[in-house]
């Protein structure tokens, strides 16, 4: 069950634009990361929900899609997030999050990926900008953004050859993930 729900919980980067998601079901999501583990249970982490049209219209061009598709601009009109999250470290309650910010993206994409649903984990993005758009204080740090929507693409996984790691999409824009092989990254066995 978990091992299927992972392997369906990709870095989808184009969506179906006519199905919408509502910020009551994203904050569904969001609760799973709530309950997730915390470096010392600190939960510095916040986020911002933007589900509005005209929101999403702003945040998209600050966002970078696919570093190594370098012929790729981003989804198209039509496949573009419907939704977003904000993933942001609240400074007032600590200036370290260790490892949150991963589980708890994992923990959100998990919850929609059994729901039907994928997004794309967003570091590279205009975090002034966005920060701005969203109204975020100084002391509210953004560092990621979730893209989110109904998935409008085929992700696969296939096995790295030669150590080639990096994702690539075939002649019928089916996007494939080399993944290391299982002996390779485990380097002992007792």
């Amino acid at each position: 069950m978990i091992k299927e729900l992972i392997t369906r919980n990709r870095s989808y980067r184009r969506f179906d634009e006519a199905v919408k998601i509502s910020s009551e079901q994203i904050t569904k999501w969001i609760d799973l990361a709530r309950l997730s583990a915390s470096g010392r249970n600190a939960q510095p982490l916040k986020y911002a929900i933007v589900t509005q049209p005209e929101r999403c219209v702003k945040i998209f061009p600050l966002l970078g899609w696919a570093g190594y598709l370098s012929n790729w601009k981003g989804p198209a009109e039509g496949e573009r997030p419907v939704a977003y999250v904000a993933v942001i470290k609240d400074h007032n309650i600590a200036d370290n999050h260790y490892c949150d910010d991963g589980i708890a993206m994992q923990s959100i994409l998990l919850g929609a990926a059994e729901d039907g649903f994928g997004g794309c984990m967003i570091g590279s993005v205009n975090k002034a900008k966005v920060a701005k758009l969203l109204g975020l204080d100084e002391k509210l740090e953004l560092l990621y953004i979730i893209a989110l929507g109904k998935p409008a693409e085929e992700v696969v996984i296939d096995e790295a050859k030669d150590g080639n790691i990096k994702y690539w999409r075939d002649e019928n824009g089916v996007h494939h993930v080399p993944k290391r092989p299982l002996d390779e990254v485990v380097i002992l066995k007792d």
